[in-house]
């Protein structure tokens, strides 16, 4: 990348990366043409004093300084375990390298217009009436100013337990190091928490990787942020709620990339997306406890999170700290964030799935419904929905990589099968009427099973439901 995520990353040049010998500074930086180990007035050691001598790799003083006010800044943040600022700033950085061009007045018109059209078609497919107060337009950049908060909120409780994982390497007593260790080292560690004789514990390097965790991990997830960026195409098109309430957004960008190779008419595939967009809103808005059931499905699957730390002490002294792509690697989700294996984590996340599988396959239903006579390709754009589900869209690949949660997308045809039974069963009302309590919902067994879930539903008396207050 052309921005160095975490501020303290060696010169972009190539040559300015070598070897190492020579280098009084130790920090995996060697000699280019004419620096230090080529016998110039840079040349490490003692008596180094050109140029090059005082600053290492980095060469130039200037240089020199901003990496170090950067380091600073890192270190200074209080707002939590996980340094979020710059994780905003990493996702903002990535997106704008890629290609982030504004949103046209033009394109503007047409996403409203196709989004005003749709809620209209979708009021004879569903009983919930117009979730949508707002209608906007938004480059990738506003995705991720409207979105971020929630991440964040996703992303917090397993991160912060890699960063104290990370502080916690360095909890040990100097003095219990092992024989091996020179005495130089276990004073100078020592030093780190201030104890009596260089003998106390690492209590002052754990607060600092503390800090360092929390902005790598940071980085970790403004990267993989970024890069959901460069595909997502609307506020909720990963089944979550993710922008601000009654906001039905589309970004012009993600919508051209899906229409790529579809052979569609453009404004087809317009209208379809915001068929998807302005559904979504709809059943956000009008089933009052999902929102909060969705992200408590989200944090209750994320405390069932462990990290690595065989994998993580592995990793980290591999780890050379000025180079982002090996920070990256070693702090991978995939590798180090795993789920427990226990009965209560494998229920979260078959909760969190199940919760997911029941959301997208009624809002498939209800856009299935509205442009099966409006639309022509409808079905083929349907099925590239699914399709880009199945093998692991953005959504799928984000959450592998921030939580090490893989959605298992077969779950989004049966739930979808089940939606589709019941309104030929019971009809559009007696369909949504499902929605009125989570009780009430198919369950995960159900999902194996819809048939037998349709066929054996009967109608529904949710008075006791609704009125808490009566004994009887």
């Amino acid at each position: 990348m052309a921005d160095r995520q975490f501020g303290f990353g060696m010169p972009d040049k190539p040559d300015d990366q070598g070897g190492g010998q020579g280098s009084g500074s130790g920090a995996g930086g060697g000699p280019g043409p004419g620096g230090p180990g080529a016998g110039g007035p840079g040349a490490g050691g003692p008596d180094a004093g050109g140029p090059l001598g005082a600053f290492g790799a980095m060469g130039d003083p200037q240089q020199f300084a901003d990496a170090l006010r950067q380091f600073a800044d890192m270190l200074s943040w209080r707002g939590g375990a996980v340094n979020w600022d710059l994780a905003k700033n990493v996702a903002r950085h990535a997106i704008v390298a890629a290609g982030d061009p504004s949103v046209l007045d033009a394109q503007r018109r047409d996403i409203t217009e196709a989004v005003r059209l749709a809620d209209l078609w979708l009021d004879e497919a569903t009983s919930f009436p117009s979730g949508v107060r707002k209608i906007e337009a938004w480059s990738r950049s506003e995705w991720l100013e409207a979105t971020f908060p929630v991440w964040a909120k996703f992303c917090d409780p397993i991160a912060a337990k890699g960063v104290e994982a990370m502080s916690g390497m360095f909890n040990a007593d100097p003095g219990q190091l092992g024989d091996d260790v020179p005495e130089e080292l276990r004073q100078a560690l020592g030093a780190f928490g201030g104890g009596a004789g260089g003998l106390g514990g690492l209590g002052g390097l754990a607060a600092m990787m503390r800090q360092i965790g929390g902005a790598m991990i940071g980085s970790q997830t403004g990267t993989a942020v970024g890069e959901l960026a460069r595909e997502v195409i609307g506020s909720a098109d990963i089944g979550l709620p993710m922008g601000p309430e009654g906001v039905a957004a589309l970004l012009p960008a993600g919508v051209a990339a899906f229409g790529q190779g579809l052979s569609v008419d453009a404004g087809e595939v317009r209208l379809f997306l915001a068929l998807r967009e302005a559904a979504h809103q709809r059943l956000f808005a009008h089933v009052p406890w999902l929102r909060a059931h969705l992200l408590g499905a989200v944090e209750q699957y994320a405390s069932g999170i462990t990290v690595d730390i065989a994998r993580l002490q592995e990793a980290m002294p591999e780890v050379d700290m000025t180079n982002p792509e090996a920070l990256r690697e070693a702090l991978s989700g995939e590798g180090l964030f795993r789920p427990e294996d226990t009965p209560a984590q494998k229920a979260a996340l078959t909760r969190l799935e199940t919760a997911l599988a029941l959301v997208e396959g009624w809002v498939a239903t209800v856009v299935s419904a509205a442009a099966r006579e409006r639309l022509t390709h409808a079905e083929a754009l349907a099925e590239a929905i699914r399709r880009r589900r199945a093998t692991g869209g953005p959504a799928e690949r984000t959450f592998a990589t921030l939580v090490g949660l893989e959605l298992r997308p077969r779950r989004l045809r049966e739930a979808t099968t089940i939606w589709q039974g019941l309104t030929q069963a019971r009809g559009i009302d007696g369909r949504d009427a499902l929605w009125a309590h989570p009780d009430l919902l198919p369950a995960a067994d159900d999902l194996e099973n819809p048939d037998t879930f349709v066929q054996g539903q009967p109608e529904l008396d949710i008075s006791d439901l609704e009125d808490d207050g009566d004994a009887g």
